[in-house]
């Protein structure tokens, strides 16, 4: 399964009741394959507040995504959790949506040991025949799968690919031990470029919301064999990729990001509690990344 170089980590539209707004969704999944040139979109990842979606909403998420993508680009249903056994459930429930694979994250709060953690994700692969990307950020979960882990993790054949957003260091390593047909991908828009000049594959993106085709040139230049031009683009677009966590103190994603899809005329509405909407200084903060 290739799930290409450019995923974009989707947001999730909120009508003015907190429920989900569908005719939003599917302008933006439109909007992201055709304007933005995702390859594929995670569907109710952490960018799609995935801690406040209930199982029922996440499912209806993974089937109407794939539904109105209509094979035109992939769907990866984020379906991990510090339960294994909850996992596996709700994997299987993307399977039977449809979806194009899954995205596991490092468990979280319970701070598993490197074995409990291969244990965990070897339990999931073993309930499902998706393909699998592990997720790895010690910033969110407190716990960190290591390279080495990682690379244990690598040879069961349906764990593909893992999203990155520990360091460089790590990054190459994995890329350098793993099976050939493994990826590895950058979560960090920031470090994207350099992750891929060390043996990313490619990025998941959130500033793809908004600067996804020139983040796809800037990749298409690298790979193309223009490093130098694919450099410049990267210094162009890094002030949008640190503003959106940074607006600028530390903002939680997808606060930003949300307000900046509003500027672009989508309507995804704002954030579930408890994340709270940009103050009017950081809405001011984010105007000035796009003009």
């Amino acid at each position: 399964m290739d799930f290409g170089r450019l995923i974009t980590a989707m947001v999730t539209p909120f009508n003015e009741q907190g429920g989900i707004h569908w005719d939003e969704t599917a302008r933006l999944i439109d909007y992201l394959i055709v304007n933005q040139k995702s390859e594929t979109l995670v569907v109710s990842g952490t960018t799609g507040e995935s801690p406040t979606l209930s199982d029922e909403e996440k499912v209806e998420l993974f089937e109407f995504a794939v539904k109105h993508a209509a094979g035109r680009c992939k769907i990866i249903a984020g379906t991990g959790s510090n339960n294994t056994a909850h996992s596996i459930h709700l994997t299987q429930d993307a399977e039977r949506a449809g979806v194009d694979g899954v995205l596991l994250v490092v468990p979280y709060y319970n701070k598993p040991s490197q074995e409990g953690m291969f244990r965990h994700f070897e339990a999931i692969a073993n309930a499902t025949k998706l393909p699998i990307m592990l997720y790895n950020v010690p910033g969110r979960t407190a716990a960190s799968l290591s390279a080495a882990t990682t690379l244990r993790l690598a040879q069961i054949p349906n764990i593909v690919a893992t999203k990155e957003c520990v360091s460089l260091e790590q990054v190459a390593q994995i890329a350098a031990g793993a099976p050939d047909q493994f990826r590895v991908y950058s979560g960090d828009d920031a470090a994207g470029l350099p992750a891929i000049a060390v043996g990313a594959y490619g990025i998941v993106s959130v500033a793809s919301h908004v600067v996804g085709a020139e983040m796809k040139q800037m990749i298409d230049a690298f790979f193309g064999g223009a490093p130098v031009q694919a450099a410049q683009m990267h210094q162009k677009l890094f002030p949008v990729f640190k503003g959106l966590f940074e607006c600028p103190q530390p903002l939680p994603n997808p606060v930003a990001v949300k307000y900046a899809l509003t500027l672009r005329g989508l309507n995804v509405g704002s954030v579930r509690l408890p994340l709270i909407a940009p103050t009017e200084d950081e809405q001011d903060f984010i105007r000035t990344l796009f003009n």
